[in-house]
């Protein structure tokens, strides 16, 4: 394929329109699962190594990050984490667009991050026919057991999304946010600071 069939396919993924596996395979090389796979069979004492791979995977890691294995990852080189990351395991990050991970965030186990989705009708689904939008979960969130965000979403700031959501719309800081779909049931107040549970419990895992 020429550059500007190229240019011409990354500009509809940039407008979240829809595009096919065929037209977006000269993205191939920015795949890391080879890196992906060798991360998940590494030792937990070999540290250094599995920093190392971690700046190979990511478009970019800060420090402290932890990230407990096995995880997975469409490509990795779309996904962007801050520092003081913690990720449990079975994390799932669908990035044929960006994910952005802000500071001090801590994503619980078996969560899947997904920018993609596909047409409705099944006739644009042909050659795996999809649309990508990106996702940002900004500093200080902290995502619950079994959730599911969507294409486009943004976690504000410090926001709690309950186990087991189903997140297809942006949520605001300081909220806490439950349920299929998910909504914001309360925000998160000074009271939080001397309370483990509000009088509306919220289980978290």
């Amino acid at each position: 394929m020429t550059d500007a069939h190229n240019e011409e396919v990354l500009a509809r993924i940039t407008k979240g329109l829809v595009y096919t596996e065929s037209e977006a395979a000269f993205q191939a090389p920015r795949r890391r699962t080879e890196q992906i796979f060798e991360y998940n069979q590494a030792p937990p004492s070999a540290t250094e190594k599995r920093r190392s791979l971690l700046v190979e995977i990511f478009g970019s890691v800060g420090e402290r990050t932890v990230l407990l294995p096995p995880f997975h990852a469409g490509f990795g080189s779309n996904v962007h984490i801050g520092d003081d990351f913690f990720g449990n395991v079975n994390l799932t990050f669908v990035d044929d667009v960006d994910i952005h991970i802000g500071n001090d965030v801590m994503i619980a186990p078996s969560v899947t991050l997904t920018t993609t989705g596909h047409p409705v009708h099944p006739s644009r689904r042909t050659d795996f026919g999809r649309f990508s939008e990106p996702i940002v979960i900004e500093d200080k969130a902290w995502i619950g057991s079994n959730v599911v965000i969507l294409p486009g979403v943004r976690i504000g700031y410090g926001s709690v999304i309950g186990a087991g959501s189903v997140v297809s719309r942006s949520i605001p800081p300081m909220t806490v946010a439950l349920g299929t779909p998910c909504r914001v049931v309360r925000p998160i107040t000074d009271e939080d600071l001397t309370t483990r549970t509000s009088a509306q419990r919220v289980d978290q895992s």
